[in-house]
């Protein structure tokens, strides 16, 4: 008898192991054929310390599970609609005698390439699995059937070869040793076509080319002239800096109307100070006698007596220095008792 099947992953299966009271029969390590729908199939090769060795990548859907002996209430074979069986993994060994048969079919040549007609048909691959089965129930009703559940061993990576599978698969490629070209010649022949390509097909002619011409123009060509870009850019810096300026001028400016900042306080405090020491040191056009004052004086004997005087005194005493007059002013300052915290106050 044949059924639809289940795998053992599915709720149910863990839901009936649970119940009690409830007819089961699980059976593991049943040897069994697996009806395999192959998808894809590759040929790949082993590693190093395998020498390369080429073996077949299978890849497919289980669709049916077929026990070596037939399972309680006559079951012959578990089926599986197309979508609800696992996916399969196979890898195909070829021994020693398929690979010399493979090797005079052309194996080292570039138009091997793996059959298509061992793929999109049915595989029957051997293989081991855990089966549950659910008994129908005790009251007998049409359509009551015993359920199934399966799990195959290493599903997803099957070791089958020619003597376990019976499939000698190196009877499906085709013989390549005539048509197809040797994979080092065709390097060789790829690089030296390409060598050749180039030599015999340029990409310019020589006429195009005109090198010797163009050499020639090159060099007796004058060199033209820059375009006055750093022209531009030095007037365009330079109005830069005047903006800047101008900016800097009335931000300072500003900052010496405001009452409570330093700049206001230095200006009231040191700077007016300082110029009005400065304007003392050089003397007014009142002072400076004028040529008819001169001339009155050198008619009056004691005015000229005391204007020499005068003019001895001023000799005798030395005019301050700027160095000097900045020192008075500092001290001038600190009499006033202008310190950090009262110009803090101010600002506040």
């Amino acid at each position: 008898m044949r059924t639809a099947g289940l795998t053992m992953n599915d709720v149910w299966a863990h839901r009936v192991l649970r119940e009690r009271g409830v007819e089961t029969y699980r059976l593991e390590g049943v040897v069994a054929e697996l009806g395999v729908m192959v998808e894809s199939l590759y040929l790949k090769h082993r590693g190093e310390e395998e020498n390369y060795r080429p073996y077949l990548h299978m890849r497919g859907e289980l669709r049916s599970v077929t026990p070596a002996e037939a399972l309680p209430f006559g079951i012959s074979q578990v089926t599986y609609s197309p979508g609800q069986g696992e996916k399969v993994d196979a890898f195909y060994e070829f021994d020693d005698e398929q690979l010399v048969v493979l090797a005079g079919k052309g194996y080292f040549t570039t138009g091997f390439t793996v059959p298509e007609q061992v793929t999109g048909i049915e595989w029957e691959l051997p293989a081991t699995a855990d089966v549950l089965v659910l008994a129908p129930s005790e009251v007998q009703t049409e359509g009551d059937v015993p359920v199934v559940f399966t799990q195959v061993h290493g599903i997803g990576g099957l070791e089958i070869d020619l003597e376990s599978s019976g499939y000698d698969l190196a009877g499906y490629f085709a013989d390549q040793s005539k048509n197809g070209v040797p994979r080092a010649e065709a390097v060789v022949d790829a690089r030296g076509l390409k060598s050749r390509s180039d030599a015999i097909n340029p990409l310019f002619t020589e006429d195009e080319l005109g090198l010797d011409t163009e050499v020639k123009q090159v060099v007796g060509a004058p060199v033209p002239e820059a375009a006055p870009v750093a022209d531009g850019m030095n007037a365009r810096l330079r109005q830069i800096e005047a903006e800047i300026a101008v900016e800097r001028e009335q931000y300072e400016t500003e900052r010496a109307s405001t009452e409570g900042t330093t700049e206001n306080l230095y200006r009231k405090r040191v700077a007016t100070p300082l110029h009005r020491a400065e304007e003392q040191e050089v003397p007014s056009a009142s002072s400076v006698p004028t040529r008819e004052a001169q001339r009155d004086l050198n008619l009056d004997p004691d005015l000229e007596e005391e204007a020499e005087e005068e003019t001895r005194r001023r000799e005798v005493k030395p005019v301050p220095s700027l160095d000097e007059r900045k020192l008075q002013v500092a001290q001038r300052a600190a009499d006033l008792d202008f310190g950090v915290d009262d110009e803090q106050t101010l600002g506040s």
